[in-house]
């Protein structure tokens, strides 16, 4: 018996206009439910409407979604007492959807909150880089000292293991993730609260029967050649390297991985889903094929 009765992966962007294609948005989704190719919505509001609409046509079916998400879901040990004076990944993401303003048009001022949530921080940082031509006082251009002593520590214990990824706190550059953190962590703030999805690795381990949302890295994938975009091609891999897992039930072992994961990582930082073993979710994606509903 499987955990879950469909699987979606998304590939978040912090666009700030409309725009579809490469490094844009995409959905692909594997199981009950299923798409015959992925989605690519030109807006994270358009996102947002079509994940939930998901959501609400399978709990009235009475069906669990297990929902992957492109972004770090936390930030390093120590963020939260700093940032708010108080402990856990809940108040860090109540205070970014707070200070994000994302509009229907991907208009968003993500910068401008990064430079409001720098000023509960003693000396620059730790958010750093504006991609805006006009300087914002409290965000700096370049990356700032004092990580670990006035700032928190430059990377999550998920970073330290998976090299590839990116620090949480650069905001433009290759790579970067922060954007997308700030404007995906506000998008699921409010979901969660609408829909009652648990936060993985916070809330469960795949536990209950509450729809669940994950944080997941397409890059831990090598999808194969197709005539799509990378983008599109590694979420529909990642889908179907979800609904294997499931099927074969390896899925179970690697929800439960933070466990044995400093206890950090379940408080406030979160992890990457698969990360303890990238060959296995490889292997999961090439034997999988994501079938439509």
């Amino acid at each position: 018996m499987t955990l879950f009765d469909g699987y979606v992966a998304v590939d978040w962007s912090a666009n700030g206009t409309p725009k579809r294609g490469r490094d844009s948005i995409w959905i692909a989704a594997g199981g009950w439910g299923g798409v015959p190719a992925p989605e690519n919505p030109a807006t994270r509001a358009e996102a947002v409407v079509r994940i939930e609409a998901r959501l609400a046509d399978a709990t009235a079916a009475g069906r669990r979604l297990l929902l992957g998400f492109d972004f770090p879901f936390g930030y390093p040990a120590g963020t939260a007492r700093m940032l708010t004076g108080r402990d856990g990944w809940e108040v860090v993401w109540a205070r970014i959807a707070e200070l994000v303003e994302d509009g229907p048009d991907n208009a968003n001022n993500r910068f401008h909150a990064a430079a409001a949530l720098n000023a509960a921080f003693a000396g620059e940082g730790p958010f750093w880089g504006n991609g805006l031509k006009r300087d914002i006082p409290g965000l700096p251009r370049r990356k700032p000292g004092g990580w670990g002593a006035n700032l928190p520590r430059n990377r999550r214990h998920a970073e330290s293991e998976v090299r590839r990824a990116q620090e949480v706190w650069k905001l433009i550059g290759a790579g970067s993730v922060g954007g997308q953190a700030l404007t995906g962590i506000a998008a699921l703030e409010g979901l969660r609260r609408r829909t009652g999805a648990a936060v993985w690795p916070f809330e469960t381990l795949g536990e209950g029967r509450d729809h669940m949302l994950a944080e997941i890295y397409p890059s831990l994938i090598e999808p194969a050649p197709g005539p799509e975009v990378k983008d599109a091609r590694q979420v529909r891999a990642v889908a179907g390297a979800l609904q294997r897992l499931d099927e074969t039930g390896a899925l179970a072992r690697h929800l439960s991985a933070p466990r044995g994961l400093p206890p950090a990582v379940r408080e406030e930082e979160a992890t990457i889903f698969g990360m303890q073993d990238p060959a296995e979710l490889q292997a999961a994606a090439r034997t999988s094929l994501v079938r439509g509903g």
